[in-house]
């Protein structure tokens, strides 16, 4: 049974069927109406064993097998699905189709107290995900439980610019010469000056190589997450003085042999070393963006960053205060 008032500027849906309870609110009384068969239909449907008994880890494990693996980030999205079965064991083993709301609040609110807001909201797009391909492809449940789910908002973006004498400090201090790379420290420093000068992430110019640097052309291959779905690597424009700091470390294969968590540690150690305060290496790619932003327009910018959504790029990545803004004027 479905009953409908008015409330405030829209209208409140309410559908009590076989114990079931649901409600939602609506700007018109039309979709108050059209929600409400379908939720009717949603839990006659489950009831009737329309939907089958397949819990939150049968569909975590299926999706890891049919979706992740085909993705660059399926070791991260690993460890997010192997964090939610340890912690929330109640959860994952609950059926896929009677999961509601509620239980992902529970489960957000806790979360909430061991990470950041930013944690949850990506941990909010890959659950979401999973429940809308159990939806849409394999039929093993109904509306999703993240529709009217309340994301927890994310943290102010940073605002940490890189200071030219923060960087000679760091290739001091890290033993770089001009041009000429020994050791691993050495590499950490020419990664750090390649990424302020193409916008790079760490991951990207750990990955360059013989094959993905084209001097000619100027133009370097990575590959990306989403390139699954666009069939191809993502191609970055090469500044004349990235190309200059490239040329000495081609011929060798792979231009870096330092990996991504060596570059971490030495990066924070020289920092610590140099008393240089909040500075991350990921840093560099905002103040590259930053930089490279005097140069040419918004849309050519989001080309390099290889960013589709240009409100991150401007909110995120764009870094130039109002002070210095001003002083161009």
């Amino acid at each position: 049974m479905a009953y409908f008032r008015k409330q405030g500027r829209g209208w409140r849906a309410e559908v009590v069927r076989l114990g079931v309870r649901e409600s939602q609110t609506f700007r018109t009384k039309a979709e108050a109406t059209g929600w409400a068969a379908l939720k009717e239909t949603e839990i006659l449907s489950t009831k009737r064993g329309a939907f089958p008994r397949k819990t939150l880890q049968d569909a975590i494990d299926r999706y890891r097998k049919e979706v992740s693996s085909h993705k660059k980030g399926e070791r991260a999205e690993g460890l997010r699905f192997d964090a939610l079965s340890r912690d929330f064991p109640a959860l994952v083993g609950m059926i896929l189709s009677e999961i509601r709301t509620p239980d992902w609040v529970s489960w957000r609110d806790a979360r909430l107290k061991v990470v950041i807001p930013a944690s949850v909201r990506r941990d909010v797009n890959l659950f979401r995900n999973v429940f809308s391909v159990a939806n849409a492809e394999w039929k093993w449940t109904g509306e999703s439980p993240f529709k009217g789910f309340r994301v927890p908002s994310d943290s102010a973006p940073r605002q940490r610019r890189v200071a030219m004498h923060e960087v000679k400090k760091l290739c001091r201090w890290l033993g770089y010469v001009t041009w000429k790379v020994t050791g691993k420290q050495q590499e950490v420093a020419l990664a750090f000056l390649l990424a302020l000068r193409t916008g790079m992430r760490a991951g990207e110019l750990l990955s360059l190589s013989d094959q993905t640097v084209d001097l000619q052309r100027r133009v370097a291959r990575v590959s990306h997450k989403t390139q699954h779905l666009t069939g191809r690597p993502r191609e970055i424009p090469l500044t004349k003085h990235a190309i200059r700091l490239l040329k000495p470390m081609m011929g060798r294969g792979k231009v870096f042999s330092v990996g991504g968590k060596s570059l971490d540690a030495m990066f924070r150690k020289a920092r610590k070393a140099l008393l240089i305060e909040d500075l991350h290496f990921h840093d560099s790619r905002a103040e590259a963006l930053t930089r490279l932003a005097r140069k040419v327009d918004v849309m050519t910018l989001a080309r390099i960053s290889g960013h589709k959504d240009l409100k991150l790029l401007l909110s995120t990545y764009y870094r130039e205060s109002a002070e210095d803004i001003a002083a161009r004027l």
